[in-house]
């Protein structure tokens, strides 16, 4: 096996480890369950916090696909509607459990893949989906105000959380995620103006 191949044969085996144990776990109990020493991991990754990173861009930034910054942009397709499309391809690489619980087991360890990713979200689909509504609206400042991200953090964190109750709880009882993803993005688009208003100076 190359060295290539066998630090992505590493990096797989992480991300089933730590989203099954956690942050909490020892890099000597994944190197056991890899069958290798723990010299030898960390050969290809001379410390524990370079291999989370690593777990890190595999699950969270490699799995971000560039057409859906595309889509959000399109402005030839009504907003909902690209929200709709957008939501549905998102959680299709989202609700996965190694997704979810290592973004989970992160949050309680204090390792800082939430804070890294919840801006990637807040940068790449928060404010964007803002800025298309402000265009949409006919606005001439097309930037959000924070109380305006709040709102569509209500918004995404209701999706991921319908998730989290699936994947995580095994609590959801509906089935229909686009009945889930329609009726968040419609309450999102249905009071976002008040909001703005309120929060005008």
């Amino acid at each position: 096996m190359s060295s290539e191949a066998r630090r992505k044969e590493f990096i797989s085996k992480a991300i089933e480890f730590f989203a099954q144990e956690g942050f909490e776990s020892s890099t000597r109990e994944l190197a056991r369950r890899l069958g290798v020493t723990q010299p030898l991991l960390y050969r290809y990754f001379p410390s524990k916090n370079d291999l989370i990173a690593e777990v890190y861009d595999a699950v969270y930034v490699k799995r971000w696909q560039d057409e859906w910054g595309v889509l959000l942009a399109d402005r030839s397709i009504p907003l909902r509607e690209r929200l709709v499309d957008f939501y549905d391809a998102y959680t299709e690489v989202v609700f996965h459990n190694d997704w979810m619980r290592i973004f989970l087991f992160s949050g309680l360890k204090g390792v800082d893949i939430n804070r890294r990713y919840m801006q990637l979200v807040r940068e790449r689909i928060l404010e964007p989906i803002l800025t298309e509504n402000r265009f949409e609206e006919g606005l001439e400042d097309l930037t959000p105000t924070d109380e305006e991200v709040e709102a569509a953090w209500i918004m995404h964190g209701g999706i991921y959380y319908y998730g989290v109750r699936k994947l995580i709880y095994e609590n959801a009882k509906l089935t229909n995620k686009r009945f889930v993803i329609e009726t968040a993005i419609d309450g999102f688009l249905g009071h976002i103006a008040v909001i703005r208003d309120a929060s005008s100076p």
